[in-house]
């Protein structure tokens, strides 16, 4: 059940590895009325499509030898609020540096168009809890951004894909590692919103034949 959405899910997640420490971050992936996502508590390398469960959009496990996510509330808020296909959630260093000052990353680079500007902090919650998905989908709802960072937690975002997830995740990631630094120097000046609307066009057709590369 779900074996192409479970392949991808174990073919990413070394990619979700170099982001996170340990066995901390998680991945999922949407299809209609299902969802494949990481098993809880398991080291990333030994992740096989076999260990991937499914769950319906409900939370009950309906495939795979793992035991979903203690995250799976919080992705299931986010589908249940987003139109999305993935969804991609890290401890990243320095998206994490920002979240424990509860501190937002503002637009300082072009590349946070991906995630539709500022990338906002949803209000603390306790791991795994039905009041963290509550908060992430508020603060992002309210911000109109694919991404956000969780107080004293992480990073989470959503997309069409894992792969637009996780280069979501990737940017912010450096981002936020380049505006920790640039506060070191001098005070970080945001893009404006028409500037952040026409990179996110153009990066709408990048890599196309018909755009500019």
């Amino acid at each position: 059940m779900l074996e192409p959405e479970r392949r991808t899910v174990v073919d990413r997640v070394a990619d979700l590895a170099r982001l996170t420490p340990g066995r901390t971050g998680n991945l999922s992936v949407r299809s209609d009325e299902y969802v494949a996502i990481t098993p809880s508590g398991q080291p990333y390398d030994t992740i096989t499509v076999a260990d991937v469960p499914v769950v319906t959009v409900d939370g009950d496990r309906v495939a795979g030898e793992g035991t979903p996510s203690s995250e799976l509330p919080m992705h299931r808020a986010l589908y249940g609020a987003f139109d999305a296909g993935a969804v991609a959630h890290t401890h990243s260093p320095w998206a994490t540096t920002l979240a424990v000052c509860r501190e937002a990353l503002p637009p300082v680079h072009y590349m946070l168009a991906l995630a539709g500007g500022r990338v906002p902090v949803a209000d603390y919650a306790t791991y795994g809890s039905e009041e963290l998905g509550e908060n992430v989908v508020a603060a992002m709802a309210g911000a109109e951004s694919t991404a956000c960072l969780l107080a004293n937690h992480g990073l989470v975002a959503v997309d069409d894909d894992v792969a637009d997830a996780m280069e979501t995740v990737v940017a912010v990631e450096s981002v936020a590692q380049v505006y920790c630094q640039a506060c070191t120097v001098g005070t970080p000046e945001p893009l404006p919103e028409a500037e952040l609307a026409r990179v996110e066009r153009k990066l709408a057709a990048y890599g196309d034949d018909r755009g500019e590369s």
